[in-house]
């Protein structure tokens, strides 16, 4: 196969990614993407509107096969007969961990990556999240500050379209937003509690949700199905798919490759440039060679370090780009499991109708004016309050229109669950590399994980329980129940850090542009970037930082620096 050249090549179709082509096209780069999984057919792939009955095993899904091909995928609760398909098969997409090092790498291949099947939780930093590690001696110092963000974050938040309730937080900034939708009676309640008992140090607010609370942009208002992360045929909540690759496509400048898996970046000595990037035909199992002037690996964090590992040169042995030695390193993920559950008191007598894509959010109220003597940083809780449903009816004897009028009749009480979130230091120690013994179902060496929690994030999961405890002790609420859940590294699907940014070439590898400091016409975007994790979900910010380096990448193009 004869080689292609193009302007720019963007590795990997997800949100980061989605976002590459999206400014680079309309920078007038042409432009290919090239993606490891299967293009997606949103007629056919789309079942948000599919009953169970009409599944073979009833939204069950067959176990047998499930834990066969997808041992790891299907500690995602979205990993089900639904949306199984947007999960990789773990048998071909091998990696090892220390037996007493689990690590559960929840990842998506197709056009769209995760974008599909994410959170859609959708939150700003502040400046206290970009000094953290500065203040803590921990890591690196982030080369950049909230200043440098906020007008990326506003680029990206008026096309992605962001519900939420303004607040006012210096700890977590406001955007610009729709109208978001109305909490229920329950968690207007408990957010009046709150703020009275706690003099507004714990505030529950909407959660800050990437699906639309009305018309925008040629999309449309979300209609309340409630299950997101199977696809959405009215495009009312971001992804790749639904918002930015077809506004790439539009100009007439992207060339979308599916079923293209990346192995290596080519990198020409004399230049010291990348000269463009090695590709596994992933239905012919045959090798060919893109080039352009600029890449972006949007690849995922450890995906995109891999491909730099597997570009080893005799000047980087160690890895592309690798002079710092940092490179697969200080991988983090957030923390998540405290909490608590409870029954509150309230609005016996009402209900909410629809499937609400929406959740109850609890900002990081943890050293943001006082500091804890235990621990650094924080963490924030998801939640929301509902009152029991017909579903309850799967674990009761029953049947016939009687038993179904009692379902419905009669909800039962309130419930609310706060399910804490928090951030993970960033440690040398917990790293990715090459496993030597190991290669994937296209004969790409695969990755060994090395990463555990530390000692603060175990005590940020201690102090969820009791902080959620207390809140909920404050509500008046009963029946509380303490949730402390030990999950691996991994499953929150936060994975960041191998190719940190930072402000010397000596320890990190990019620059506060997103450019390798060794080889200045590679990007990264993903959360390989990332030098610290701060408490909130970061794919918002993977989109401004892209937005931001692609601006600044064409500029150095059209000054003729790359």
């Amino acid at each position: 196969m004869s080689a292609a050249t193009y302007d720019a090549i963007v590795v990997g179709s997800g949100i980061s990614g989605g976002w590459a082509v999206k400014e680079l096209t309309a920078k007038g780069l042409r432009t290919i993407v090239l993606e490891a999984g299967r293009p997606i057919d949103p007629n056919v792939d789309y079942v948000e509107h599919v009953r169970p009955f009409a599944l073979r095993y009833r939204g069950m899904g067959d176990k047998s096969r499930i834990d066969r091909y997808q041992p790891i995928q299907k500690q995602c609760g979205a990993c089900n007969e639904y949306s199984g398909k947007f999960f990789v098969n773990d048998l071909d997409n091998p990696y090892s961990t220390p037996e007493d090092k689990p690590f559960s790498w929840i990842r998506g291949r197709q056009v769209g990556g995760r974008s599909i099947m994410w959170g859609r939780c959708v939150f700003r930093w502040s400046d206290q999240d970009f000094t953290a590690n500065a203040r803590d001696g921990v890591g690196v110092d982030w080369p950049i500050r909230y200043a440098d963000m906020a007008p990326w974050w506003s680029h990206v938040e008026r096309f992605v379209g962001v519900q939420g309730r303004r607040e006012g937080l210096p700890q977590l900034h406001d955007g610009e937003f729709l109208e978001p939708w109305p909490m229920n009676v329950a968690e207007q309640q408990a957010r009046e509690v709150l703020l009275q008992k706690f003099n507004g140090e714990r505030l529950i607010t909407n959660m800050r949700l990437a699906v639309l609370s009305e018309d925008h942009l040629g999309r449309a208002k979300c209609h309340l199905c409630g299950h997101c992360e199977r696809g959405c045929i009215t495009r009312s909540y971001f992804s790749s798919l639904n918002a930015t690759l077809p506004v790439a496509q539009a100009t007439g400048r992207l060339t979308l490759r599916p079923f293209s898996i990346v192995h290596s970046v080519i990198f020409d000595p004399r230049t010291r440039r990348a000269k463009g990037v090695r590709v596994v035909d992933a239905n012919t199992r045959q090798m060919f060679e893109v080039y352009a002037r600029i890449v972006f690996l949007n690849a995922s964090a450890l995906e995109s370090a891999r491909i730099l590992l597997n570009s080893a040169t005799p000047e980087f042995p160690t890895g592309l780009g690798n002079s710092s030695g940092e490179l697969g390193h200080n991988v983090m993920d957030h923390i998540m499991g405290g909490g608590a559950t409870a029954t509150l008191p309230w609005a016996r007598d009402r209900r909410e109708l629809g499937n609400r894509p929406d959740a109850i959010y609890v900002p990081r109220f943890r050293n943001v004016k006082d500091k804890h003597p235990d621990f650094v940083r924080g963490y924030g809780f998801e939640g929301r309050a509902s009152r029991q449903g017909w579903q309850r009816g799967m674990h009761m004897d029953g049947f016939g229109p009687g038993f179904k009028q009692s379902l419905i009749g009669d909800l039962g009480p309130w419930q609310m669950t706060l399910y804490g979130f928090g951030e993970m230091l960033p440690k040398h120690e917990n790293r990715i590399e090459i496993d030597p013994h190991l290669v994937d179902a296209w004969g790409i060496p695969a990755l060994r994980i090395t990463v555990a929690y530390g000692e603060n994030e175990k005590k940020l999961l201690d102090d969820m329980v009791v902080s959620a405890t207390e809140m909920f002790e404050a509500m008046g609420a009963t029946d509380i129940s303490p949730i402390k859940d030990d999950n691996p590294p991994g499953l929150v699907i936060h994975e960041m850090g191998t190719a940190r940014m930072g402000r010397d070439p000596k320890t990190s590898v990019l620059n506060a542009h997103n450019q390798m400091w060794d080889v200045p016409n590679v990007f990264m975007t993903d959360g390989a970037c990332m030098a610290s994790t701060a408490n909130q979900n970061p794919s918002i910010t993977y989109m401004a930082l892209t937005a931001r380096a692609v601006d600044f990448a064409v500029g150095a193009i059209n000054r003729h620096e790359l």
